[in-house]
C-alpha cells in the first residue's frame, strides 16, 4: 500500500516525531491520561510494539507529550524583541491567552502536570515557569526594574496565577479574550510593583 510504503521510508527520528505529533493532536479533545500506547498505535495506524519501542511505557509517552506541549507553549509565547517592553508584554499575554483557548487540553495537561506524582513531569512544568519568569524579568529590567530574588519569586508566583486564571477563565468559563489579557497585564504589573524595594516595607 502507498501509505505503508511511505511509513517505511521514515527515519527513526521522523517516526518518533510523527508519533509525538499524533499524541499532541489527540490532546485537542481528550486528557493526557487517555492517550495510551494502544490509543496512539491505533491513531497512527502502527503496531503497539512500535509505539512501545519508541517510548517504552505509557509514562515515557506522557513525558514526551508534556515536553512537546512545553515547547509549543514556549514557541507560541516567544516575546518579540522588536517591540518596546510594555508592548512586548501585552503582545505576549495576548498570545498566552490565545494558546490556552486554541490548545486547551494541551495547556491543561501541561499546567496540571505540576500536581503530578511524576517527578519528570513536575520538572518539565517547573522549567516552563522558570523560563516564563525569566522572560518577564528581562522585559521589566528594560523598563528600569532592578532584578532581585524578590522579583524572581514574585514573577514565578504570578506565572502560576496566570496559568490558573487561564484554566478558569479561558478553558472552563470562556471569559472574553480582552478581559483576560487585561486582567493578566494588570495583575503582572501589580505583582512587580509590590516586589520592588520601593513598594515594600522591608528590604530585599
Amino acid at each position: 500500500m502507498p501509505g505503508s510504503e511511505r511509513r517505511t521510508r521514515l527515519t527513526p527520528e521522523e517516526r518518533r516525531k510523527q508519533l509525538i505529533a499524533f499524541g499532541v493532536n489527540a490532546l485537542a479533545d481528550r486528557p493526557l491520561e487517555e492517550v495510551t500506547i494502544e490509543f496512539l498505535a491505533a491513531e497512527a495506524g502502527v503496531s503497539r510494539g512500535l509505539v512501545f519501542y519508541y517510548f517504552n511505557s505509557k509514562t515515557g509517552l506522557h513525558h514526551e507529550l508534556v515536553r512537546a506541549a512545553r515547547d509549543s507553549l514556549m514557541r507560541a509565547t516567544e516575546p518579540k524583541p522588536e517591540l518596546a517592553p510594555s508592548e512586548r508584554l501585552h503582545d505576549t499575554l495576548e498570545r498566552f491567552v490565545t494558546f490556552a483557548r486554541e490548545h486547551s487540553q494541551t495547556f491543561f495537561s501541561l499546567v496540571r502536570g505540576a500536581a503530578s506524582g511524576d517527578e519528570t513531569v513536575r520538572t518539565i512544568v517547573d522549567e516552563v515557569r522558570s523560563a516564563q519568569a525569566e522572560r518577564l524579568t528581562q522585559m521589566f529590567s528594560e523598563l528600569g526594574v532592578v532584578p532581585s530574588l524578590r522579583l524572581h519569586i514574585a514573577l514565578r508566583s504570578w506565572v502560576s496565577l496566570a496559568e490558573q486564571a487561564l484554566i478558569d477563565g479561558a478553558v472552563n468559563a470562556g471569559l472574553e479574550h480582552e478581559e483576560l489579557v487585561a486582567f493578566l497585564e494588570r495583575s503582572c504589573l501589580a505583582v512587580v510593583e509590590l516586589a520592588t524595594p520601593a513598594a515594600a516595607s522591608d528590604t530585599p
